[in-house]
């Protein structure tokens, strides 16, 4: 059985001592049971190992624990009283905050038929029932947080959470009494299963239907580029992709356990509390805990020291020393003592942060991918990486770079399509190939690295095109921007900052700061303009920076230069 505070299953492979002696250099995948799909993924782990846990949650005062067998009789339990229910072949919307409700309930949909519509429960009301219009479910599954947005007087049939263990109660009633069509149900692989809508960082959202084949591909493939052997705080929202397939379906085929984060304002505790030993996170947490960490060593008057410490510590890892969990065992603490990766995607990285956390003890591994993926294409790996990479594609797909430097992908895990939207399909899917829209190239090993978004890119009127993310992550370098956006506007390049609370308002460092960033760039690719904001970036369910200029009132920082 697991021990307790996410330390590793017995059960499982341990990292061999060939493994720990090898270089950065390509090793062969890991190897998995496949699943044939998300049913046989909960059958499969109650059978083999029904008593230990796959989630804690904090419920009141207490910490709950649900087993693998739980997991699995819950969802049998929810998906017959569903049936009982008369909801079959239904698009059923969840919505809340995450929690193991809305786990079971997306299992329950999914594996009776139903479409799981997968909706972001923070979003403004009106535009929370767009997407329940768009997403054409009339019946949804909510906490009782967000009853309030989604009325009654709207004509769908509405379940709260709060309901969920009389619900519960009559389907095990119901299976006890012979009702096993639930149970009997045979899923067919290129059904879609779910929708979940895009939170791109411009444009409206779109339903992106995901089928069996997708998401089971996904999880069976992606598994073999990185083993899961301890446990993880799940802290990415579930009605995102990133969060849900891989922060915690992957979770559960590698049979390891997930404490479920109801609050981003308990993260810090829950990680000391927990112990994980991976961390899915999107860069915005990176940046974060980076920065208190720096912050915390610049109030004691240490960071000379500290960074001549980090020199050493180099040093010895060349000379195959290892000194990095006592030598910053305070860090190490922060996240719980047991923090051994964190798997970072949704948007770009900077790979200062990369280096910085190896040289602590913790690797960060790139990863890349999209929803309209289900939603990974590339990660790296424990022990063959890139820095400034997004890691090696995924076992089974093909990728390739247009004439204009486009990163395309066609494989079984690309999207079926955009849900009644036959025109926006038809923009990104070629020939079976998804039109990533991200820029970039692949290296002679297989590393995929990107180097702008199309549609981002800056044209100026000389005909030279920019990429804003260039500039935006040497900006970003410097610690003073907590965030930056680099845009065009009246053919200047300006780069608006939202300043960490020590450098608010400090024209001159922003001014140095920026003639030090245009220092050797040409001419038409020099930051004219700063902007300082007062209040952070509007951000969408990625946490990636919305791409709208002046969202709030900002203060212009030195006048436009004549050059």
């Amino acid at each position: 059985m697991c021990l307790d505070r996410g330390l590793p299953c017995i059960r499982q492979l341990l990292i061999t001592e060939s493994e720990k002696k090898m270089k950065n250099k390509a090793y062969p995948y890991y190897e998995l049971t496949q699943i044939r799909d998300l049913k046989d993924l909960l059958a499969g782990k109650a059978e083999t190992q029904p008593d230990e846990v796959a989630f804690y949650y904090p419920e009141e005062e207490q910490v709950i624990r649900k087993t693998y067998g739980d997991l699995y009789n819950d969802v049998n339990a929810l998906g017959t009283w569903m049936f009982q229910k008369k909801l079959r072949g239904r698009n059923l919307a969840i919505i809340g905050e995450n929690s193991y409700e809305w786990i079971v309930t997306f299992f329950a949909a999914i594996l009776g038929g139903n479409v799981a519509v997968a909706i972001d429960k923070g979003l403004p009301e009106d535009e929370l029932l767009n997407l329940l219009r768009k997403g054409d479910a009339n019946t949804v599954f909510i906490s009782e947080t967000f009853k309030d947005k989604v009325k009654k007087k709207s004509g769908r049939k509405i379940f709260g959470f709060d309901e969920f263990e009389d619900m519960l109660k009559e389907g095990r009633e119901l299976i006890a009494k012979g009702k096993n069509d639930f149970l009997r149900y045979e899923l067919d692989p290129d059904k879609t299963a779910a929708i979940l809508f895009t939170s791109g960082t411009s444009g409206t959202s779109k339903g992106v239907e995901l089928t069996n084949r997708n998401i089971t591909f996904e999880i069976n493939q992606t598994c073999k580029l990185f083993r899961l052997e301890g446990s993880v705080v799940a802290v990415l929202p579930f009605h995102h992709a990133f969060g849900l397939v891989v922060g915690i379906l992957m979770v559960l085929n590698h049979g390891t356990s997930a404490y479920i984060n109801k609050s981003l304002k308990k993260v810090k505790k829950d990680m000391q509390d927990f112990g994980p030993q991976t961390m899915f996170l999107v860069p915005l947490f990176v940046e974060f805990f980076h920065r208190q960490i720096w912050s915390e060593i610049r109030k004691r008057g240490k960071e000379k020291a500290f960074r001549a410490l980090m020199q050493s510590t180099n040093l010895l890892l060349k000379m195959g020393i290892d000194v990095r969990k006592k030598t910053y065992a305070s860090i190490h603490e922060a996240f719980g003592g047991r923090l051994e990766y964190i798997i970072c995607g949704g948007a770009p990285l900077d790979s200062k942060y990369v280096k910085e956390f190896r040289t602590w003890g913790i690797e960060i591994l790139n990863g890349y991918g999209t929803t309209e993926c289900s939603p990974c294409t590339a990660v790296n790996r424990p022990h063959h990486h890139l820095d400034g990479s997004v890691g090696q594609l995924v076992p089974g797909i093909d990728v390739r770079v247009s004439d204009d430097g486009e990163i395309q992908f066609r494989g079984d895990l690309v999207m079926k399509g955009y849900y009644m939207d036959e025109e926006a399909t038809e923009e990104v899917l070629k020939d079976g190939w998804y039109r990533t829209g991200d820029l970039g190239y692949v290296t002679k090993d297989g590393f995929i690295v990107l180097t702008g978004r199309e549609k981002n890119l800056i044209i100026l009127s000389n005909g030279e095109n920019i990429s804003p993310e260039e500039l935006e992550m040497d900006l970003a370098r410097d610690d003073a921007v907590a965030e930056v956006l680099v845009y065009e506007e009246q053919s200047k390049i300006v780069a608006e900052i939202y300043p960490d609370e020590e450098h608010r308002g400090n024209l001159a460092y922003f001014e140095k700061l920026k003639d030090k960033v245009n220092k050797g760039r040409p001419l038409y690719k020099q930051i004219v303009r700063v902007k300082l904001r007062d209040e952070e970036f509007i951000k969408n369910a990625s946490m990636k920076i919305v791409r709208k200029k002046n969202i709030f009132p900002d203060q212009t920082l030195g006048e436009e230069r004549e050059e």
